[in-house]
């Protein structure tokens, strides 16, 4: 059984095929993106629990491809990955809206775990919304 769909984002292909199967190890759906611009295509058209994404790629960086994602899909799960982890850039990340920032290399049962959180909290999101939708109906109908 599938613990989650997620969209993994990085720019170095090994990196991307290695944690993609060690994820995929653990019954998680597994979908990649090479760069912030393939991603943002593959947010425009899936429903993805999570996306790990680095921060640091060329073109759109983690930051810009967070802030793009974030305005199509408010509600994304985002966790960015990287290599040359600052307090600063980690503070940046949350406060653009990423929902988790980690360093590489990620330990496995952590990314599986804040993974989970994230799709924990999308359902939440997801079912809160479908609630005002039905309170909005009730209302126009005279409820």
């Amino acid at each position: 059984m599938t613990i989650a769909q997620i969209l993994v984002v990085d720019d170095e292909q090994e990196f991307l095929e290695n944690v993609s199967e060690r994820l995929r190890n653990r019954d998680i759906e597994v979908d990649t993106a090479l760069n912030g611009e393939e991603a943002l295509e593959k947010i425009k058209d899936n429903i993805y629990d999570a996306i790990v994404m680095d921060l640091m790629m060329p073109g759109l960086d983690g930051l810009e491809t967070l802030k793009q994602a974030l305005q199509r899909k408010p509600d994304l799960q985002i966790i960015l990955l990287t290599g040359q982890a600052t307090v600063k850039k980690g503070v940046e990340a949350m406060r653009q809206g990423a929902f988790d920032f980690l360093e590489k290399p990620a330990d496995l049962d952590l990314l599986v775990e804040k993974v989970k959180e994230g799709r924990a909290k999308r359902i939440k999101l997801d079912e809160k919304a479908r609630e005002e939708e039905v309170k909005d109906l009730l209302k126009r109908i005279g409820w």
